[in-house]
């Protein structure tokens, strides 16, 4: 696509979402424009329609646009034709008010995992950062070429380079998080630096008792958590809200933020932060005994099911949960393989449609998905260019997948570095441990990607298919 392009389609998206009077907030991940709109939109079938979006998902209160690959550039157009926007309603007939009678626990379901995809989505360009670090040592460490000993400075500094966004996670996350709930994004910050300090941190090694305005803490090393800062944050946005409301206009600038922090600090770490960590404890455990329970079939499970939590928005929670564990033990044998299995079975759809359709332009599009797919890890071009638009292709999508995580679980396959890549660059989450565990990682992803391609190949389209009949 051309700038010109970029700039038509960004207008085609935003007159048909209502315009810039309908927009909260506008964020975007790797391939979707993600919306907090102030009305629903009633027909969706209007902007897929639209040249160039590959489809639309509502998660929690997050209405979100597929775009692809080149979704920074239609963000780009897209911020400079509502800069400046005013929060005013669009009384438009063909939006419905958000304000909807529906079910209230599927409210607060969708909430959550609207506030989850906010907050995390912006923290992975710094895990990718850190991961490629800690992959680099993987590589040329001991373990594998062994051209750097650990004591080599070199060796020293991508260690803790690696290690940076992980230890350091409350603190980024204080500040994403701060941005979605809209609190001032440097007190997300102070929260997430708080909850770190190495004066906490020392009382909890030495496992000194400590009290806060008379009460005991109950202490814990918040280093690496995702759950503590943000349940602190979402508390804090009350309070500064309540604050701004209270405080006069010429004392806020000072009073606001330090009352604001004085009021979370007590609740945070009396409450709010131990029963965060408990959470994200109880999530990792309950990875962890479902690994147990079901062994290899759960991976392949994941790995067949996977594609179509992205499509839902749920994959966040295990993206977090693995974050998590990584965090924890360093290395996962469950979830992350069976994640790079799913990615090479979305590759395995994208080859085997194009080697199926006949049609020229449906041919041209299908290897256009397979490469982004291939090289840049994006998976929902073709989950809504193929599998979407021809249905089928879901059966090979989610058998591959399942084949690979057979495979690999029976091999006992593990993520021995995090590699938040869904390319072929995944394939290095296997190094690290043996190298048994790479060419068995490597022989579970080629199954996912071969089974795959053969399925949608062989079974993938209906016989009248008109993309199966080419042009004359």
């Amino acid at each position: 696509m051309s700038t010109k392009d970029y700039k038509k389609l960004s207008n085609n998206v935003l007159e048909a979402i209502g315009g810039k009077n309908n927009i909260k907030q506008l964020i975007h991940c790797a391939t979707r424009l993600r919306f907090n709109l102030i009305n629903d939109i009633k027909d969706v079938s209007v902007i897929e329609k639209i040249p160039d979006v590959l489809g639309t998902m509502k998660v929690g209160e997050q209405f979100q646009v597929i775009i692809g690959p080149d979704v920074d550039k239609v963000y780009v157009e897209m911020k400079d034709l509502i800069e400046g926007t005013e929060n005013t309603l669009n009384t438009s007939n063909n939006y419905n008010s958000n304000e909807s009678n529906k079910n209230p626990i599927f409210n607060v379901f969708s909430s959550i995992l609207d506030a989850l995809s906010g907050t995390m989505g912006p923290v992975i360009p710094a895990i990718v950062a850190s991961a490629f670090f800690k992959m680099l040592i993987a590589i040329l460490g001991p373990e594998l070429l062994n051209i750097l000993s650990e004591q080599d400075n070199l060796y020293v500094l991508l260690s803790f380079v690696g290690d940076a966004a992980f230890y350091f996670f409350p603190v980024i996350v204080g500040y994403t998080a701060a941005q979605k709930f809209k609190v001032t994004p440097t007190l997300g910050i102070l929260m997430g630096a708080i909850l770190i300090h190495p004066t906490l941190i020392s009382l909890v090694e030495k496992g000194e008792e400590f009290s806060v305005f008379g009460f005991p803490m109950y202490l814990s090393n918040y280093s690496g958590t995702i759950i503590p800062v943000f349940l602190s944050v979402w508390l804090m946005s009350y309070l500064e809200k309540g604050f701004n409301k209270i405080i006069p206009n010429s004392l806020r600038s000072v009073f606001t933020p330090a009352f604001t922090i004085l009021s979370v600090i007590p609740i945070s770490l009396w409450i709010v932060a131990p029963a965060g960590t408990f959470l994200g404890n109880y999530i990792a455990a309950g990875l962890f005994e479902l690994e147990n329970i079901v062994g290899f079939l759960g991976i392949a499970i994941i790995a067949a099911l996977y594609p179509i939590l992205v499509m839902t928005g749920m994959h966040m929670v295990i993206i977090m949960t693995l974050f998590q564990v990584f965090t924890t033990q360093g290395f996962d044998g469950f979830a992350a393989p069976a994640l790079c299995y799913a990615s090479f079975s979305v590759m395995g759809v994208g080859i085997g449609a194009f080697l199926r359709l006949k049609n020229k332009e449906e041919k041209s599009l299908a290897a256009s998905y397979a490469l982004t797919a291939l090289v840049a890890g994006t998976s929902e071009p073709t989950i809504y260019g193929i599998c979407t638009r021809y249905k089928k292709p879901f059966i090979g999508l989610m058998a591959g997948g399942f084949l690979g995580g057979i495979y690999g679980g029976l091999t006992k396959v593990i993520s021995a570095t995090l590699v938040p890549s869904s390319s072929v660059t995944s394939l290095l989450t296997f190094i690290g441990k043996s190298s048994a565990n790479i060419i068995n990682g490597v022989i579970a992803s080629l199954i996912s990607l071969v089974a795959a391609a053969l399925i949608t190949y062989y079974f993938g389209f209906d016989k009248e298919e008109p993309g199966l009949k080419g042009q004359k």
